[in-house]
């Protein structure tokens, strides 16, 4: 079973770009014709405002190479592997593992906003069998306890619930023994 994270990543990047760069588009057009009120200044203020919309537009454009990489997290008989070409790849046989999660975090519902979109954050969590697992892939050491997991590595698979139920799947086919389930955490908020 495969996710691809890559292509995902790539339809967030444009749909957010396009979004931003027409409003600053518009927002620098309403300045250039004067359709603003209030004077000089606020036509100004408002170019100003529109140029940094362009510019958050014009980002998945100047790190399209990054953005629009190939990257797949892999479920097979041999176990589970993140394919990236041009990153950090790595791959890990089932029998290596302990135990594979997922941990989730779901946004609280304080808006009614929140009720329509409401964000999730998904994480695959991988335990090591043995103490020798750390010095055997010192190609995931960026992952080893990283966001609160202890004991183990945590690769961020961003904000796509519809993730959950196929990382399920294929632990279910290959390595139902070692599948810990979801658990959920808190959606922290504000400065930590």
């Amino acid at each position: 079973m495969v996710i691809d994270v890559g292509a995902d990543a790539k339809v967030r990047a444009l749909a957010g770009g396009s979004v931003a760069g027409v409003i600053g588009l518009i927002a620098i057009g309403s300045a250039l014709t004067g359709q603003t009120t209030g004077g000089g200044g606020t036509a100004v203020a408002v170019g100003l405002v529109g140029l940094v919309f362009l510019g958050i537009g014009l980002l998945p454009v100047v790190a399209w190479k990054k953005v629009g990489r190939p990257r797949r997290l892999v479920f097979d008989s041999f176990g589970v592997r993140w394919d990236d070409p041009q990153g950090r790849p790595w791959a890990v046989a089932w029998a290596e593992l302990s135990g594979v999660g997922i941990s989730r975090t779901r946004q609280r519902r304080v808006k009614p906003a929140d009720y329509l979109m409401r964000k999730t954050m998904v994480r695959l969590d991988l335990f090591p069998a043995d103490q020798g697992f750390r010095s055997r892939h010192q190609e995931m050491e960026h992952l080893w306890e990283f966001h609160t997991v202890k004991n183990g590595y945590r690769l961020p698979l961003g904000s796509s619930p519809k993730y959950i139920p196929v990382i399920e799947g294929a632990m279910r086919q290959y390595r139902p023994g070692a599948y810990l389930g979801i658990k959920d955490e808190g959606f922290v908020v504000g400065l930590v």
